[in-house]
């Protein structure tokens, strides 16, 4: 979080929890993902979830930019990086569409220009730009071809992908091969997803999650990635493994993408395995435990904002406590990682609320590690188990310190109650 004032509305159709924080806004105006040639140049993969069977017929170091959008930041009151807008104050995609791997370090991701926009000039930079005249219009979604890729492997493992010696007819495939008995994803869920790709043209290799040991975190329906990806997952149900085939008007349009090394005129493939899909106004579940003793008194309100009560007499802390009230079963959080929680946030003085997502009906999310959020957010979510609830109290050391943002004052200590929804590889604004 930072201690910038909150900023406007979200102009988008869906609200991403990207788009506003408590606190302000902060450099930058776009997603980008950020990865290496060299990395460009190998394997990819997607995966994982409960499901049934359907039947169906020279060295150069230098960051690239990969498939990124661009849009408008509104921020929340809290300090953080990514809310949806006219949302709130907390917060300073598989747009990676193809591409997170780590070789012997960790690759930083972020979120890229769609097709049908202009390539930034530089890999942290990337400017919003108008769409082509010419650009050809993403054909309708088919749920078969004549010819298809065969797809074997475990759902959770990378997919092998066999291409057929047929050319593609040019479709738009989106073809469920695996179906899941979880959620159905709705247009502004959070997905968690593994995925595999190739270039059908080329018969080379492209991106996986696999390789990262991470999925991929994105909202779907946002416009923000390739249509192969953006609309692939919409109306599928977690635990589902997806087949796409995706022309280039549904993936890199008329120009491709060097950078990967796709042609103007080359179809890819996509294996993707849904893991998770998470609602916007989601919480989590679990049997709620005391907070540690000298912490605010929480009450859980269900899809409503806890309320948070000062203990009598308790002196303010300083230094960070967290406790946890909802213990989560997922794997813990790395610094790095895309997160999305929903908050309600209050002053420890008084437990009067500044903040709450739950209000919004909009999770919030952004990338731990990265600055986007006040410290003490930073250093609360690190280590903590996806599904988790936690109690936080923050110190103005780790807060916003001697200046005043909104509706909190100079010096506050701060408590957040923040719900743990989901976490992977994904870009910050």
């Amino acid at each position: 979080m930072t201690d910038k004032s909150a900023g406007g509305a979200n102009d988008g159709a869906v609200a991403d929890p990207a788009a506003a924080r408590p606190g302000g806004p902060l450099p930058g105006d776009g997603e980008s993902i950020v990865v290496p040639p060299a990395i460009l140049k190998q394997s990819a993969g997607w995966g994982q979830a409960e499901a049934r069977r359907v039947e169906s017929g020279e060295k150069d170091e230098t960051p690239q930019v990969f498939a990124s959008n661009v849009r408008k930041k509104d921020l929340s009151e809290a300090g953080y990086d990514e809310n949806p807008g006219s949302a709130g104050r907390l917060g300073a995609i598989l747009g990676s569409v193809l591409a997170v791997l780590i070789i012997g370090s960790i690759v930083t991701l972020y979120l890229v220009n769609r097709p049908d926009s202009k390539k930034p000039a530089a890999a942290d930079a990337a400017p919003s730009a108008p769409a082509s005249p010419t650009q050809a219009p993403v054909p309708p979604i088919k749920n078969d071809a004549k010819v298809l890729p065969k797809v074997s492997g475990e759902i959770g493992q990378k997919a092998v992908i066999e291409l057929p010696a047929e050319a593609p007819d040019g479709n738009f495939v989106v073809k469920t091969l695996i179906e899941g008995n979880g959620p159905k994803v709705d247009k502004g869920n959070w997905v968690t997803a593994d995925f595999t790709s190739k270039d059908w043209t080329t018969g080379k290799d492209m991106a996986s999650s696999f390789d990262n040991k991470k999925p991929q975190l994105f909202q779907a329906g946002g416009g923000k990635l390739i249509p192969a990806l953006d609309d692939a997952v919409a109306g599928q149900k977690a635990g589902s493994r997806v087949l796409v085939i995706a022309p280039p008007a549904a993936a890199f349009g008329a120009d491709g993408n060097t950078q990967m090394g796709v042609g103007p005129k080359d179809n890819l493939v996509f294996v993707i395995d849904i893991k998770q899909a998470t609602a916007p106004d989601a919480i989590v579940s679990g049997d709620v435990a005391e907070p540690a003793e000298g912490m605010p008194k929480v009450k859980d309100n269900g899809k409503k904002p806890s309320t948070i009560t000062p203990v009598p007499g308790a002196a303010a802390p300083t230094e960070l406590k967290t406790s946890v009230l909802v213990a989560g079963k997922g794997r813990k959080i790395e610094s790095g990682e895309k997160v999305v929680v929903q908050y309600t946030g209050a002053l420890f003085a008084d437990g009067k609320q500044f903040d709450s997502s739950l209000e919004r009906g909009q999770a919030f999310s952004f990338v731990t590690g990265g600055g986007s959020v006040i410290e003490g957010w930073d250093k609360a979510v690190v280590g903590q188990a996806i599904g988790s609830r936690i109690e936080v109290v923050i110190p103005p050391a780790l807060g916003y310190g001697d200046k005043a943002s909104e509706k909190i004052p100079a010096n506050s200590t701060l408590v957040f109650v923040i719900d743990i929804l989901d976490a992977g590889v994904g870009g910050s604004d």
